[in-house]
């Protein structure tokens, strides 16, 4: 499959400083609906930790960059990723006020990220370098399934119908809308770096089912600690499988065909998702539109 030019060059990422107010966000944004709401909420669980971990990383990775073009793009990238950071700061910091403590499960993501994950200042120079590139490669593969949520969650009009709150959906819309918007940058900073094809895959392998983990995990958290739902609720499959029959949950068969995609050895992210359908989502966002006034 080849590049879509139209779709990938000149492209010129900017933050957009957004701001949201969660005041009046009811426990179950997705009304009565409390598996996809709390599905969704695992967002908000791993992304600030994990966005931090993305920014630590490509500004270690900067020093190596040989072409202007991707510096500027990476330069976007960390920008981006940095506000993504604190905007789902504040939905951690409602759920808490909301009697939901996410603080069990952040510091396991936390865990992850900065010990399991992070930087490891001892090694010498080519072990350091090794490390970085494995790092880079992970956030290529992790930045392929944000595409694709980014994606869906801007054709997701069934959350519309379903009444999901607006300020909620459009926090969802605007962070993936930027993730369809920078979905190429990681792929080509990882090409750029180590162009191998087994670099590349081998962390797809490992990301993949880490991510679903992670989410069954924090989704049955969630769940359990909601104070809204009587004892300890627990998630099931066939909850998920009938919320994404009705179009409030995203399919898991588009989404292993997506994954299966990345192991193409022709594959490039500009050939998921449309760079002018997330512009022109940006460009109506109450958030976004604030932010650049």
């Amino acid at each position: 499959m080849a590049e879509r030019p139209d779709e990938h060059d000149n492209l010129v990422l900017t933050p957009r400083d957004v701001e949201f107010d969660w005041s009046r966000l009811p426990m179950h944004w997705v009304p009565g609906e409390p598996l996809p709401t709390h599905v969704m909420n695992v967002l908000h669980l791993l992304l600030p930790e994990g966005e931090r971990w993305f920014v630590r990383t490509f500004k270690q990775a900067l020093p190596l960059i040989r072409d202007e073009e991707l510096r500027e793009q990476v330069l976007g990238f960390i920008g981006q990723e940095a506000v993504h950071a604190e905007a789902h700061q504040g939905v951690l910091e409602y759920l808490l006020a909301k009697d939901l403590d996410p603080a069990p499960f952040v510091r396991q993501v936390e865990y992850l990220f900065r010990r399991v994950l992070g930087e490891r200042p001892g090694l010498p120079g080519r072990r350091a370098r090794e490390h970085l590139l494995e790092r880079v490669a992970m956030i290529a593969a992790i930045e392929h399934f944000t595409a694709f949520l980014g994606d869906w969650i801007l054709n997701a009009e069934a959350l519309d119908r379903a009444g999901a709150d607006p300020t909620m959906l459009d926090l969802l819309r605007w962070h993936g809308a930027e993730e369809v918007e920078h979905r190429s940058v990681a792929f080509d900073l990882l090409r750029h770096l180590d162009p191998r094809y087994l670099r590349r895959v081998r962390p797809m392998l490992t990301a993949g089912p880490v991510m679903l983990l992670l989410w069954v995990r924090g989704t049955r958290f969630l769940m359990a600690n909601d104070p809204e739902l009587p004892g300890r609720a627990r998630p099931t499959w066939r909850g998920y499988l009938d919320a994404a029959r009705r179009g409030v949950l995203p399919h898991l068969a588009p989404l292993s065909r997506s994954a299966a995609r990345y192991l193409r050895a022709d594959y490039h992210p500009s050939q998921e998702g449309s760079t002018r359908q997330a512009i022109a989502y940006l460009a109506t966002s109450p958030a976004a539109r604030a932010a650049a006034h």
